[in-house]
């Protein structure tokens, strides 16, 4: 049928297949390729001309205003989250920033894709279903996107503050949306998943400016307490310099507990926050190095066990009666009765 409507002739039966006429069978075969060549290059051009053509342009236009708009989200999200980051908090800012450029990039492209005519209804059922899968598959990873949107817009703790959470200790390098970055004091990297910060405690040990140093010292019981009080006193003012006065503020000492072994003291001093590990070690040597000056002894934590002599009579008590077995009956002369 094909050769027939591209006009070759059909071989005769009854002449043993020859053709009619005289033409040739090249040109005959050469004839049909270049009229079905010719047919779809027509539908190709039709096609173009009808469906292509008219949304190339719309198209051109659209990417045209994306890739404008991709400028123009950054420079809108640089220039608000500036402020934030320089007045309020760098982790604070940068999401901020992120959020303007996806947020703007996402409507810049559904208002494209709703003048070039897509379903915007269809597209969004079908995001919304794989949303669904994704967050199943993901659920452990959307907890810690989602403890880290908290932790960044609450702001518990920021970059550079020493804190203690999730059982470990350490200054924070880099808060992300998924974990929370810290160098401990002998320079380790810990990365914590954010949903194991969010459930436990969190103890933000740098917030405050000021901090106070407590040192307990046990003292023998026949030292005079007054000597105690005034050797202790004078380890303190040692450092009234770096101390922290004012109200609630200042040195103190404070006999808290009459221990086992020891009477117990407290030398208490407000510090600067920077300064606590150094003034807790100085402290701690002023204190031994006054105690020693008056002749104060710190004594060794000692336990008294008195011996009572109790003769071997008394430790058996009195004796008891012997007990005799029960007699046992034959029982073999029972069952031959």
């Amino acid at each position: 049928m094909l050769l027939a409507q591209a006009g070759m002739s059909t071989p005769d039966p009854t002449t043993g297949g020859a053709p009619d006429g005289d033409t040739p069978p090249e040109s005959t075969l050469d004839g049909a390729l270049s009229q079905m060549l010719n047919a779809d290059f027509d539908g190709v051009a039709e096609y173009l001309g009808k469906t292509v053509l008219p949304n190339l342009v719309p198209a051109c236009i659209g990417l045209a205003v994306i890739f404008c708009g991709y400028f123009a989200a950054k420079y809108l999200s640089r220039v608000i989250s500036r402020p934030i980051r320089q007045r309020i908090d760098e982790t604070f800012g940068r999401f901020v920033g992120t959020a303007i450029f996806y947020s703007v990039m996402l409507s810049l492209i559904a208002a494209v894709a709703s003048k070039l005519g897509a379903p915007l209804g269809g597209m969004a059922a079908i995001l919304a279903a794989a949303g669904f899968a994704i967050g199943l598959a993901f659920q452990g990873t959307l907890s810690n996107f989602a403890a880290g949107v908290l932790m960044i817009v609450f702001r518990p703790f920021k970059v550079g503050d020493v804190v203690n959470i999730a059982g470990v200790s350490g200054k924070v390098n880099e808060i992300d949306l998924f974990t929370t970055t810290l160098d401990t004091p002998d320079n380790r990297r810990l990365i914590i998943p954010n949903s194991s910060i969010s459930g436990s405690t969190i103890e933000n040990i740098s917030f405050h400016a000021h901090r106070r140093v407590e040192v307990i010292v046990g003292v023998n019981y026949d030292a005079d307490t007054d000597a105690t009080r005034q050797a202790l006193h004078a380890a303190a003012d040692a450092f009234l310099q770096d101390a922290i006065h004012g109200e609630g503020r200042g040195t103190a000492v404070i006999l808290s507990n009459l221990g086992d072994s020891a009477v117990e003291w407290k030398v208490r001093m407000w510090v600067k926050s920077a300064d606590y590990w150094r003034m807790t070690e100085s402290l701690t040597v002023e204190i031994k190095r006054q105690l020693d000056r008056a002749g104060i002894g710190i004594p060794y934590p000692q336990l008294d066990v008195h011996l009572n002599r109790v003769d071997a009579a008394e430790l058996q008590g009195p004796a008891r009666p012997r007990m005799r077995p029960a007699r046992r009956e034959n029982t073999s002369e029972l069952w031959r009765a």
